[in-house]
């Protein structure tokens, strides 16, 4: 796709010379003096209001001759008030117009709208005849040519028009124009120093062209004074021409390296033609200048953000956006592109604006924003090089939000339509429908239409490689025979390591894990030629083999996860590996590395799943290095956690709530546990804050012994909660029997301890720790009281019990019976 300028730059030249070959009329209109008075506006240069009137003649039953006329004088008028799009309509059934003036206009419209080609063989028809319009139809020849990219074929043609009286000075400043495009600065100059131009628009062309020769020779200053001399007066300057010269002004003081001179230029413009149709190609150029300039100004664009005139405001907030984008405010350039969107101004430029907004909302996986973003884009009638890149998008989002059904369509539309990248498309469809289930048809169809393809063979390997991979990731047993046949297949494909670690982690996923299979496959796919791909992913499946390893050795999990974010640190796997390296530091107890780790996965990974985990764990490494310091950073870090309003908020405050009381603060602890009581947190958080809450009024009845009461009342209630673990069962009653032990209710303590002795000596609970602090409190009690044989009875059935404390239980027993005399009967 050309650039903005390069477009204006060579189209200036067939539309000018179309106001000069519109000379060449439908003769036989004056001899009908109803038509020749509808059509005279032609001759007054004003073509809009002719086509108004043949319009409203031709609503009149008009014989069929009459009615041929008035239909071309119709079309001719629509091909120079710039409608070629509606005269093309004329050129085809019903009407079909016939005859050398009507090919002529045909030609002339198919050439407005850029349809070189076919415009081609129609003026080489008419140039090849003896017609009165074989000079016009020749210079539209050339034109055809240049557009085309045969230069060299046009100057040739222009040949026998530079002898013609009518044609000559338009010829040779077309030739010129030609030497100048293939750098031929002395050949340009011999034409232009022969042209003595006598009409306005002819005088203003050639200061246009010497300006590019004296760009072209390096004379900057000149080549600007030529251009602005254009722009001082406007008169007789056809529009073309007028934005060509904003163009080359522009480029001028790019090259001259003085941007910020050259952008007043094009926004004096743009200030005073806020709806000029080159307006979105302007606004490219202009942003071009911004670019250039150190530090660009934004007031200019600014002030048309607040003026309402469109679609100046429009392409001024997409350009506004654009810049927002480069200074890395993707944030602010999505919602300024909203408001583009939002306008409901229809211009096809402003498609590739909304194309913009969807690429930022695929980034951020908003695949159905996207998609509207998409089909606005699609109703503003873009170019087909730009509804190509709608489709493929399109067929993107559907595809990454799971619908492979509607994205597989989507893209087969594309390879039919778009053979250049057919390739790719009929690969994607292939991938989409191995998702779908009941789609074996679909896909059989589109992998023939990729093995047919001599242009690349890979692509076979490719998607019978992605087979396994689909098949894997469904858990479908069949993926280890894909990969495999793909090995033995296409034995010199660069992915066959790709395959060798796939195999590897099917392995390691297995029901149990074999370890020794994915070992084996992991030094296959180091052995085999590898890509970064497969580098990556070997690099990360070996971190979480090492970590599932039993014994597993954190200092391994380390290494291998330090090297991994050395190699790759922008890698899609580095929010997961810093994530397990925080873990293994922790497990070693280096809380200062770990919570460095966490922390890090927050600030470079913002968006990540994991980060609200991280800031949590990075929270628990504060608290664990115990200094007050630490205790501030780990009371910061979860209010982050509580801000994202996550699964881990309540988490959070029971954590706030226990480093409040590690800093002696606990009516702030309080607080915060009665905050989450109040609250929808789930039935473990809330038991935490009730036994938190519990904790502190034990811990305070030191000053006040009321204090125990409402600490009892509150293990009370946790202990009472139906469906409550044996964990926070068991800790409720062994703290209430501590409450009471300080009320000096003894027998009820007892009853508390040995409720949790009772229960834990069930087969199918394995709480130990609140089950062995309970037994042992409860016989401690009972030995203070003398009472011998039932503190050895609780003994016993703590060591029957195989815990970790049932060895000393058992000691205990041996001992009390030793020194008591206690006898097994």
């Amino acid at each position: 796709m050309r650039k903005p300028d390069d477009q204006w730059k060579r189209r200036v030249s067939a539309i000018v010379g179309s106001i000069v070959l519109g000379l060449a009329r439908f003769a036989q209109a004056q001899e009908f003096p109803e038509i020749a008075a509808a059509a005279k506006p032609i001759e007054d240069g004003v073509p809009d209001i002719a086509a108004q009137q043949l319009r409203r003649l031709l609503t009149n039953n008009l014989p069929r001759e009459e009615r041929a006329i008035a239909t071309g004088k119709l079309a001719e008028a629509l091909v120079l008030a710039g409608q070629p799009a509606e005269a093309l309509k004329f050129f085809g059934p019903p009407e079909f117009l016939r005859g050398i003036s009507a090919d002529f206009w045909h030609a002339q419209a198919l050439a407005a709208l850029a349809h070189w080609e076919e415009a081609l063989v129609i003026y080489q028809k008419i140039a090849a005849g003896t017609s009165m319009l074989r000079s016009d139809a020749l210079f539209g020849a050339t034109e055809a040519l240049r557009a085309l990219g045969r230069g060299e074929e046009a100057l040739r043609a222009l040949g026998p028009l530079l002898q013609d009286a009518r044609w000559s000075v338009r010829a040779k400043l077309r030739s010129a124009d030609i030497l100048l495009d293939r750098k031929d600065a002395d050949g340009a100059n011999h034409f232009l120093r022969e042209t003595q131009p006598t009409s306005l628009t002819e005088r203003k062309e050639k200061h246009f062209l010497n300006g590019r020769l004296r760009a072209q020779e390096n004379q900057l200053d000149k080549a600007i004074d030529n251009y602005s001399s254009i722009l001082k007066d406007v008169e007789g300057v056809p529009h073309p021409l007028l934005i060509a010269t904003l163009f080359a002004i522009a480029d001028a003081h790019l090259q001259r390296q003085t941007p910020d001179e050259g952008d007043d230029v094009l926004e004096d413009f743009i200030d005073h033609h806020p709806n000029d149709p080159a307006l979105p190609a302007i606004f490219a150029k202009l942003d071009e200048l911004y670019r250039a300039e150190r530090k660009p100004s934004r007031n200019t664009l600014s002030r048309w953000l607040r003026e309402k005139e469109q679609p100046r405001q429009a392409l001024a907030k997409w350009y506004f956006a654009r810049s927002e984008g480069r200074a890395g405010r993707h944030d602010v350039m999505a919602q300024m592109l909203g408001e583009v969107r939002a306008s409901g101004v229809k211009l096809p430029a402003l498609a590739e604006a909304l194309l913009e907004l969807a690429q930022l909302q695929l980034g951020s996986q908003q695949w159905d924003d996207a998609l509207v973003t998409l089909q606005s884009a699609r109703a503003q009638n873009p170019e087909p090089q730009v509804l190509e890149r709608i489709n493929w998008l399109t067929a993107q989002a559907e595809y990454h939000a799971g619908r492979f059904a509607k994205a597989a369509p989507i893209f087969e539309q594309i390879a039919q339509t778009s053979p250049a990248i057919a390739s790719p498309a009929f690969f994607n469809a292939a991938l989409c429908w191995l998702r779908v289930d009941n789609a074996a048809e679909q896909l059989s169809a589109d992998y023939k239409k990729i093995s047919d393809s001599a242009s690349d063979k890979s692509a076979q390997g490719d998607l019978l490689l992605e087979e396994g991979f689909v098949r894997a990731a469904q858990g479908d047993k069949r993926a280890a025979e894909s990969l495999q046949t793909f090995i033995r297949q296409f034995s010199q494909s660069p992915r066959v390591a790709e395959a060798w670690v796939a195999l590897a982690e099917l392995a390691f996923h297995a029901a149990p894990p074999d370890f020794k299979a994915a070992r084996k496959d992991l030094e296959r796919a180091r052995q085999s030629p590898s890509n970064a791909a497969a580098t990556e992913r070997a690099a990360y499946l070996a971190i979480w083999m090492e970590d599932a390893a039993q014994p597993s050795d954190p200092a391994k999990v380390i290494a291998l996860a330090n090297h991994f974010l050395q190699q790759d640190p922008s890698s899609a796997f580095s929010a997961e590996v810093r994530m397990k390296l925080g873990e293994a530091y922790f497990r070693r107890e280096d809380f200062a590395n770990a919570q460095t780790q966490f922390e890090l996965l927050a600030q470079k990974n913002p968006k990540d799943p994991f980060v609200e985990k991280a800031l949590f764990l990075a929270a628990e490494s504060a608290m664990s290095s115990m200094g007050v310091q630490s205790l501030d950073r780990a009371l910061a870090l979860l209010t982050q956690v509580v801000a994202m309003n996550g699964e881990m908020k309540w988490a959070a405050r029971n954590e706030q709530a226990l480093v409040e009381r590690k800093l002696g603060k606990d009516q702030d602890a309080l607080l915060l546990y009665d905050e989450v009581l109040k609250t929808n947190a789930r039935p473990a958080e809330k038991r935490e804050a009730v036994c938190g809450k519990g904790d502190i009024y034990y811990e305070m009845a030191a000053n006040d012994p009321e204090n125990y009461k409402r600490a009892l009342e509150l293990f009370e209630q946790l202990a009472a909660e139906p469906g409550v673990s044996a964990h926070w069962r068991n800790q409720a009653l062994f703290k209430k029997g501590k409450c009471l032990e300080k009320l000096n209710d003894m027998n009820g303590a007892l009853a508390s301890y040995y409720s949790v002795i009772e229960e834990g000596a069930r087969p199918d609970l394995h709480e130990f720790f609140w089950f062995y602090k309970a037994g042992f409190n409860a016989a401690h009690l009972l030995e203070e009281q003398n009472k011998w044989q039932p503190a050895a009875a609780v003994y016993q059935k703590l060591a029957a019990v195989s815990g970790t404390r049932s060895d000393e239980a058992k000691a205990r027993l041996t001992q009390l019976r030793l020194e008591h005399f206690l006898w097994e009967e």
